[in-house]
């Protein structure tokens, strides 16, 4: 039990823990909330739970965009240091990663400015600069999906000329399991950003808040996954 504590703590404490829990909560809020305002409309009487959820939320999306702020360096070092891919043995995994970074990184000054705006920090209109960050966030995920994809083929490849060796090829499957679980959460987000693009493109504004909620809470826990799993990876390593 305090062993589980501490190991809670521990990943509290780090940016990216932080962010993954908050986002967990925003998005299992805006889950609830939702089924349960969907409730409170068809019996006026009951108390309107869904709707403080919802609120509740809200602000913690607010809290993850201002907390973004200075992300701009961690992914800038994160960009210079691969480049253009020079470790990868794949070209076609090498151009969608390079293609990817440049997204992410042109994401961050894109919402800052539409935070800016909403904030009354400078004159312009927010929704135009909201816009070019979600077609960003849209274009990253897609992105990501395809080099899954891409190394999923690779890995299958591998496998058929993989040798009886259990071991490399139980290694293989938990890439592919990771590849796997990678396209789930980025599918889940692209549902998403697709909802929040301009009426008239696919299912934009079409999605009610649970269902928003829900894909996002599929999201949210494919990521502390891999983060679970990232850590016991890594723990094999050192061991």
């Amino acid at each position: 039990m305090q062993h589980s504590v501490d190991c809670l703590v521990e990943f509290l404490e780090s940016y990216r823990g932080r962010d993954k829990v908050i986002r967990t909560l925003c998005y299992g809020s805006q889950l609830v909330g939702g089924i349960l305002s969907r409730k409170a409309d068809a019996d006026a009487s009951s108390p309107n739970l869904g709707k403080s959820l919802l609120l509740f939320s809200a602000q913690l999306s607010h809290c993850r965009t201002v907390l973004r702020l200075l992300d701009d360096l961690s992914m800038l070092a994160y960009s210079h240091s691969y480049g253009f891919g020079a470790k990868e043995k794949d070209g076609i995994v090498r151009c969608i990663s390079v293609l990817a970074n440049v997204a992410d990184q042109l994401y961050y000054p894109c919402e800052h400015v539409a935070w800016a705006a909403d904030a009354h920090l400078v004159r312009v209109k927010s929704d135009r600069w909201w816009l070019f960050g979600t077609v960003l966030w849209g274009t990253s995920l897609l992105l990501g999906i395809l080099r899954s994809l891409r190394v999923m083929m690779l890995l299958k490849r591998k496998l058929s000329k993989c040798d009886e060796d259990g071991s490399s090829r139980c290694q293989i499957h938990r890439q592919m399991q990771a590849e796997l679980l990678s396209i789930l959460g980025c599918m889940t987000d692209l549902g998403n950003a697709i909802h929040w693009m301009p009426h008239g493109f696919l299912w934009a504004g079409q999605f009610p808040a649970w269902l928003v909620g829900l894909m996002g809470t599929i999201s949210s826990l494919v990521g502390l996954i891999e983060t679970k799993a990232g850590d016991y990876d890594e723990k094999g390593r050192t061991e």
